[in-house]
């Protein structure tokens, strides 16, 4: 395989990079020689399992660093940053965060959607994104040819039950990421949202009625199956490379056509 960042010192920041979409995207440019820096939130009792997954990044060769805290919160993500600042060449930031009430807005005996919950959703799964892409533009951390790149999902525009606030914040992440692509475009910034296809991560089975949307989409889909982390991670690699600089502003589907049906 052919490790054409090896010798670039690039760097990859994931936000939500200890599993589903956001590890795959680590695995994916740690291959092609990429530096790995992940923001992720977990448990102890996790701890084991995720480290097995980090050694498989650190196997390929590549510096890596990470970091279990609260990405959300300011001071968390100053002290990443300053701590970053021998870095100074990210070549790609990844938001893959998965942190959202999934609440119905109705209903007799479950707790139901408020205020607050859209909130806490909106403000992890869109407006972080504004947060990072500020702070490390402030820090001069980004490479001279940076990309950004975000995940939405076809709850941009469908109504699912329970996943009003998930749907909204999808929304606003789109929005926030159009208008990085305008205003950071003339300091090398690229920025783009991959709207992945139905994929079965540990996020997915947290809504409720997960396998009907999976009945559906493997129904919908032109090759029968659903999407795989690995899809998306190849999505990702393609944009991080020199070629893809033209790619600035979309929402790129990575489903395998199933939003054509």
């Amino acid at each position: 395989m052919v490790k054409e960042f090896k010798h670039k010192n690039y760097w990859a920041l994931i936000l939500g990079g200890s599993s589903g979409l956001g590890l795959a995207t680590a695995k994916k440019l740690a291959k092609h020689g990429m530096n790995i820096c992940i923001i992720h939130r977990n448990s102890r009792t996790q701890e084991n399992a995720i480290n097995l997954e980090f050694d498989a990044i650190k196997s390929e060769g590549v510096q890596f660093k990470s970091y279990n805290i609260d990405a959300f919160k300011e001071e968390k993500r100053q002290e990443v940053i300053s701590e970053l600042k021998s870095v100074e060449n990210i070549r790609i930031l990844v938001h893959s965060v998965a942190k959202g009430n999934l609440k119905p807005m109705i209903d007799d005996d479950k707790p139901t959607l408020k205020n607050d919950d859209f909130n806490l959703t909106i403000n992890a799964m869109a407006i972080s994104l504004y947060d990072w892409t500020k702070a490390l533009f402030e820090a001069k951390l980004f490479a001279e040819d940076a990309r950004i790149v975000s995940f939405t999902s076809e709850g941009n525009s469908k109504a699912w039950k329970n996943y009003a606030a998930v749907s909204a914040a999808k929304v606003t992440l789109e929005a926030i990421t159009r208008n990085i692509a305008l205003e950071f475009a003339p300091f090398g910034i690229r920025a783009n949202c991959l709207q992945a296809g139905v994929t079965d991560t540990a996020s997915l089975r947290m809504i409720p009625g997960n396998d009907k949307i999976k009945e559906q989409s493997l129904r919908r889909n032109p090759f029968k199956r659903l999407t795989q982390p690995e899809d998306v991670a190849n999505a990702v690699y393609l944009l991080s490379k020199d070629e893809a600089s033209w790619i600035n502003g979309c929402v790129i589907p990575v489903d395998g056509g199933e939003h054509i049906s």
